[in-house]
């Protein structure tokens, strides 16, 4: 009997071992398993609401991505059952995204062109790629990459993406057709259309009526859901098809089976960039709403952990003729407000999107065209930022530049080309930095611990013939000789002949070969010069260095200190310099 329950107890032991690594990477396993049904009908109301508002807005944006209406739903419906099986948090809500559309357009459309191509096949061929990049981000615990998207970059994009995609959207609202591709010669031809007499008045009419819906229900009753009230009244009134206006018209019956897409090689590589692109913006926008909503509800979530689960709900809308998807900060609040309690909330929406392509396929087939556009331009209003650039203006002018570079850049070169030459630039400003650091050197001050700047505080004292030096960055190969004329013009200004220069190091996080090589010379030159190189508060992983390098043997261990006083001491125990510190005093 004893043995019996021992075995129980080893299978009971070993079925945890198991199920721990799989309820990590598939947490439905546990939240299905701990659902309490008191908050079946939370959840029930919450994936109600929300699927009131996913249906008009997944459409709007497919559209706006020069996709087939329906295409947003598939993109939709795969994306909630993904994420609800895969996916960590409570109640973030994946879909299509305003932050995407103009990505996915740039990227899909002009391929899909050419004779035969279709642009469904190559917007869920950018998801499949994109999709695989947040799953190996995610597996291999790279989730950091989402930080290259600085807050500087991340405002000029989001503004780009703000002006291209309401441009790519006037024409909808204006009810005339625009050719043009480029954002400036699009401008110029809406400009001039308007100036022809093209402008559809029930077009600017139901469109405009649907973006005031919008746009007043966000401000004064942001619980009533104005993307749908817009939606319904604009088709509910029959406008458009009395006004001759394009609508949705009829969508295709049934749920998207299962595909692969199938593109020729260069095709997969002419997209890569791209999902690239997609993939660093999806993983920027998951990571700041899954931290935000971990915060509210005090639930820690591992980043690399939601960029696999968007990963796989990437991958999922792009087996069902879906386009890339991402975190939505529009629709997660709607699930939040409405009561969502479990990721139940996005099973239950998608089981109403399945009813709708499966059973009521026409309720949406009088839907103006200049109703979703207005859905897609309040959204991309959403994404303007203007207090975060102004104050990128007051107190950082180079990261500001960086912003207003990435706007251009996004909206006169392409979503693609604007976010590289932004992390291009962000890059350059990094090296700048760290090539031509910050150097100080320091003095005494009375009644203050330490040593200070002598370039802020003028009143520092200098003990005579040692010069202390604080070099704030690494020593590698770009600021190797910079560092070097810092020591001979810190050497060449000291007010006495100098004995030892002392470098406060402990800003020194790495030395390279080059900065080494140039280090031997240095104490070569200053040992000509009588002049003795020492270094203090030296990092012991830096110091390791030093020692493969040779560099700690030739310099000598004794002129590696543990502090800038111990250095101060050993110099003047040395050479017998006249000196009293305000600490010796009494």
């Amino acid at each position: 009997m004893q043995m019996g329950k021992s075995r129980t107890n080893a299978d009971s032991r070993g079925s945890a071992a198991v199920a721990g690594p799989l309820v990590r990477w598939v947490p439905s396993l546990a939240w299905m398993r701990e659902y309490r049904l008191a908050c079946l009908p939370h959840d029930v109301i919450a994936g109600v609401t929300l699927s009131a508002v996913l249906v008009p807005a997944g459409m709007a944006y497919a559209q706006a991505a020069g996709m087939p209406s329906v295409t947003g739903l598939y993109a939709s419906l795969a994306a909630l059952v993904a994420y609800a099986l895969f996916g960590p948090s409570r109640i973030l809500v994946l879909g299509p995204d305003s932050a995407l559309v103009a990505l996915i357009l740039a990227a899909a459309t002009p391929l899909a062109h050419r004779p035969g191509a279709e642009a469904v096949t190559f917007a869920a061929a950018l998801a499949l790629l994109s999709g695989g990049l947040c799953v190996a981000v995610g597996l291999l615990k790279l989730g950091f990459v989402a930080d290259l998207l600085s807050t500087p970059i991340r405002h000029g994009y989001l503004n780009g993406i703000m002006l291209t995609i309401m441009v790519s959207q006037l024409p909808k609202l204006l009810g005339f057709p625009v050719k043009a591709e480029s954002f400036v010669a699009r401008v110029e031809e809406i400009v001039r259309g308007v100036v022809s007499g093209h402008v559809n008045g029930a077009a600017l009419i139901i469109g405009t009526a649907a973006l005031a819906i919008i746009l007043v229900c966000r401000r004064l009753a942001p619980r009533v859901p104005g993307v749908l009230v817009a939606v319904a009244v604009a088709s509910l009134a029959h406008l458009a098809t009395r006004a001759g206006i394009a609508v949705v018209g009829t969508l295709p019956r049934g749920l998207p089976a299962p595909q692969l897409p199938i593109l020729a090689l260069k095709d997969w590589a002419a997209l890569c960039a791209s999902a690239a692109a997609i993939a660093l913006v999806t993983l920027t926008d998951v990571s700041m709403l899954s931290k935000t909503y971990g915060l509210r509800s005090g639930a820690h979530v591992d980043r690399n952990q939601e960029l696999f689960a968007v990963g796989v709900a990437n991958v999922a809308a792009a087996l069902f003729q879906g386009f890339p998807v991402s975190a939505s900060g529009s629709r997660t609040p709607v699930a939040e407000t409405a009561g969502a309690k479990t990721q139940a909330t996005g099973l239950v929406a998608a089981a109403i999107v399945a009813g709708l392509l499966l059973f009521a396929p026409q309720a949406l087939r009088d839907t103006p065209q200049a109703a979703l556009a207005a859905v897609v331009i309040a959204a991309s209003l959403a994404l303007l930022e203007t207090r975060g650039v102004l104050r990128l203006y007051r107190l950082r002018r180079g990261e500001f530049v960086q912003a207003l570079v990435c706007f251009i850049g996004v909206v006169l070169s392409g979503v693609v080309a604007g976010v590289a030459i932004a992390l291009a630039l962000a890059v350059l400003m990094f090296l700048w930095r760290a090539w031509r650091p910050y150097a100080a050197v320091l003095g005494r001050i009375d009644g203050v611990k330490g040593y200070h700047d002598i370039s802020r505080h003028p009143d520092a004292r200098r003990i005579p013939g040692l010069v202390l030096l604080r070099w704030d960055a690494p020593l590698f190969f770009a600021n190797a000789q910079i560092f070097r004329e810092c020591v001979r013009r810190a050497i060449g200004d000291a007010p006495t002949t100098t004995r030892w220069i002392v470098i406060a190091a402990e800003p020194v996080t790495d030395i390279d070969i080059t900065a080494a090589d140039m280090l031997a010379e240095l104490d070569q030159e200053l040992g000509a010069m009588k002049v003795q190189l020492s270094f203090a508060e030296l990092k012991g992983p830096v110091k390791d260095s030093l020692k493969r390098y040779g560099i700690f043997e030739r310099i000598g261990a004794r002129y590696f200190m543990p502090t800038v006083g111990r250095a101060v001491e050993d110099y003047l125990e040395t050479h017998h310099v006249q000196w009293h510190d305000w600490e010796d005093v009494g």
